[in-house]
């Protein structure tokens, strides 16, 4: 098992998506028995990496190398550090939860659960690969899904049929418009996202290319590319090139993270797209941007990121303060959460630009812990609008009554995206503003008056939704009582408050990803550490070099020894 781990992980979806091809849509329950079944085989051997994954050793493990290519340096290799383990949980978690949130889609089902299944593959790809070339493919497969599963079970968020200007000519978006999708927002909303992320994984793609030619190393690999690329001091347009590479991979990938001001593609995609769509969109397709520039940036320009890292810094109040306000006045459920996701993602970005250890391992635990919160929230805006067909808050209201269940799990998922002890995002927060004092005073501020937007968005959000006055025309609404309606939901909520009450394991298998990157960008060993199990610091030492340690293909040994083993 620990051999091919990542292998079943990372392929069970794709067969499940072969498999579906030969499988008729009449068969209903088989399509939904296979997707239900590949997606519990990628979870279960997550679950078993995420708990055999050794963070006293630290580094890559599970190490699997397959050569593609090797006149150009190309091979499938995979491995996963403290970083990427629980991203890929989460993605699996997401994965076979939306088969479940997607159990009673009719229209062409076998389709919708293909698409799925490659979604979420290709997320768990990116957080897997250790060469950049695949890193890129990976990330770029997740558009494709993206974009059918938008324009084939989306939902429209605009009426652009009724919208006219004074003199009763109908307007239409100027996209829209150059397009031909003016009736049809999510068309629009899929094209508006291929567009953008499409644009900026140019810019990202010609920032891997330079590392690549300008490395002279012949090869995509990130472990060889971060012990022996020389980038730094090669004159090019006035600047260096590495500030040249940085910028391109930042901004190319941040754009899917998504920091101001290049998150507009995101809250349309969420509002657009069907309820699983959503959830591992803001889970884990939102994390592909922050991760990746961790895997590329940090990793093989480490003092260019120590330097320019402060850009994050100022952007991420943007993202923080204006998609927190967006919220608030937002009236459509989706629009609401979709910017909420987008304002929780500059957390991320400064716990990042802070470059220390308690910050940058408080943004890897949050990504973890949105994913299952914005999970939770997209689901049931889902069910509350396959029950009412509306996301229109100030028509809603009363739903309690009719959705106990459901009114009761939004509580809860209201209190984890803001981040209430009982959950594991309140860890995460907490992290990430003790880490961050320090070096960004004012920033933390910003960040904590967007606490109390969450909270004030969110608790408006559930009031108009499921407390008050209910309209009678919903008095057909009814709550979710199936096994297979309450299942997803559940999950979500095991995991976001079991790791509030148990987080050590979390904490140290990502702590032992962070420790070495922090030590190479910053030059600073931590001062001290607690030994797991025992109350005695002791003082940990950088974590040696690798290039010498050879890579050898489906060897499962770690490949970076790892200092710290407990909290501070």
């Amino acid at each position: 098992m620990a051999d091919y781990a990542l292998l079943y992980i990372l392929f069970a979806p794709f067969v499940g998506a072969i498999a579906l091809i030969f499988v008729s849509n009449r068969q209903l329950m088989l399509v939904r028995g296979i997707a239900a079944g590949s997606a519990l085989v990628s979870l279960l051997a997550s679950l078993y990496l995420f708990y055999a994954y050794d963070h006293v050793k630290g580094g890559f493990q599970f190490v699997q190398q397959f050569a593609w290519c090797r006149q150009l340096g190309i091979s499938l290799h995979l491995g996963v550090d403290g970083i990427g383990t629980p991203l890929v949980l989460a993605s699996s978690i997401l994965l076979f939860a939306g088969i479940f949130v997607s159990w009673h889609i009719k229209d062409r089902t076998k389709e919708f659960y293909i698409w799925l299944l490659i979604l979420a593959a290709a997320t768990i790809g990116v957080f897997m690969s250790l060469d950049l070339f695949f890193l890129f493919f990976f990330y770029e497969m997740s558009v494709i899904p993206m974009y059918l599963l938008l324009g084939m079970w989306g939902s429209h968020t605009k009426t652009y049929n009724e919208m006219t200007d004074p003199e009763g000519l109908k307007l239409r978006d100027s996209v829209g418009f150059i397009l031909n999708f003016g009736s049809n927002s999510k068309e629009y909303a899929a094209m508006k996202l291929v567009l953008f992320l499409s644009a900026f994984a140019v810019a990202a793609l010609m920032g891997i290319l330079l590392i690549y030619k300008y490395a002279g190393l012949n090869t995509f690999d990130i472990l060889v590319l971060r012990e022996q690329a020389k980038l730094m001091n090669i004159p090019v347009l006035g600047t260096t090139l590495d500030k040249i590479i940085w910028l391109l991979v930042f901004f190319g990938f941040a754009s899917i993270a998504p920091l101001w001001p290049l998150h507009s593609w995101s809250p349309v995609g969420h509002a657009a797209a069907p309820a699983a769509t959503s959830m591992l969109h803001a889970g884990v397709l939102m994390k592909l941007g922050h991760f990746s520039i961790i895997r590329v940036a940090f990793e093989i320009l480490p003092e260019t990121t120590r330097e320019l890292m402060p850009i994050a810094a100022v952007l991420c109040m943007f993202s923080i303060v204006y998609g927190g306000f967006v919220a608030f006045y937002a009236k459509d459920t989706k629009y609401v959460i979709g910017y909420s996701s987008s304002s929780h993602m500059g957390y991320v970005f400064l716990g990042m630009a802070a470059l220390d250890y308690i910050s940058l391992t408080g943004a890897v635990m949050y990504m973890f812990a949105h994913a299952m919160a914005t999970g939770m929230l997209f689901a049931m805006a889902g069910w509350v609008y396959d029950q009412t067909h509306s996301r229109d808050i100030p028509s809603l209201g009363g739903l309690s009554n009719r959705m106990p269940f459901i009114s009761g799990c939004f509580v809860v998922a209201c209190m984890a995206s803001i981040g209430v002890p009982g959950t594991v995002n309140f860890i995460a927060e907490v992290m990430i503003i003790v880490g961050s004092w320090n070096k960004y005073p004012f920033q933390v501020i910003v960040a904590v008056v967007g606490i109390v937007l969450t909270l004030a968005y969110l608790f408006k959000m559930m009031r108009g939704l499921f407390y008050g006055p209910m309209d009678q025309k919903y008095s057909h609404a009814h709550d979710a009582v199936a096994v297979a309606d309450r299942l997803p939901l559940l999950i979500m909520i095991a995991v976001s408050v079991g790791f509030f009450f148990f987080p050590m394991h979390l904490y140290n298998v990502v702590r032992s990803g962070v420790d070495p990157l922090i030590v190479k960008i910053t030059r600073v060993v931590p001062v001290a550490q607690t030994d797991e199990g025992s109350g005695v610091r002791s003082e940990a030492s950088a974590p040696p070099r690798t290039s010498d340690i050879p890579l050898v293909a489906k060897s499962p040994s770690p490949l970076t020894p790892h200092p710290s083993q407990g909290l501070e």
